[in-house]
C-alpha cells in the first residue's frame, strides 16, 4: 500500500515536471491564466531542479544552452520508482 502511494507520488511529480517543460516552450504573459499555473509549477519543481542545475550546468550548443536538469531528474525518479 505504501509502496503504491510512493510510486504514484513519483509519477505525479514527473507529470508536473513535464507540464513545466511543455509550458516553457510557449510565451505566457503575466496576465494570462496560465501564468499562475506556470508560477505554481516552477515553485513545485525548482527546489529539485536547482541543485541538479548547480552540478550539471546547461549544455552550450552554439548560442543556446540546453538545460539537462529536467531530463536527469525524470530519469532518476523513474529509476527510483522501478527500484521501489
Amino acid at each position: 500500500m505504501v509502496v503504491t502511494i510512493l510510486i504514484w507520488l513519483i509519477e505525479a511529480y514527473v507529470v508536473v515536471l513535464l507540464l513545466r517543460a511543455v509550458l516553457s516552450w510557449f510565451p505566457i504573459h503575466g496576465d494570462s491564466p496560465l501564468a499562475q499555473l506556470q508560477r505554481g509549477l516552477v515553485a513545485a519543481t525548482e527546489p529539485v531542479l536547482a541543485p541538479v542545475r548547480r552540478v550539471l550546468p546547461p549544455l552550450q550548443i552554439g548560442g543556446t544552452g540546453i538545460d539537462l536538469s529536467m531530463i536527469v531528474v525524470v530519469i532518476l525518479l523513474e529509476v527510483i520508482a522501478r527500484i521501489i
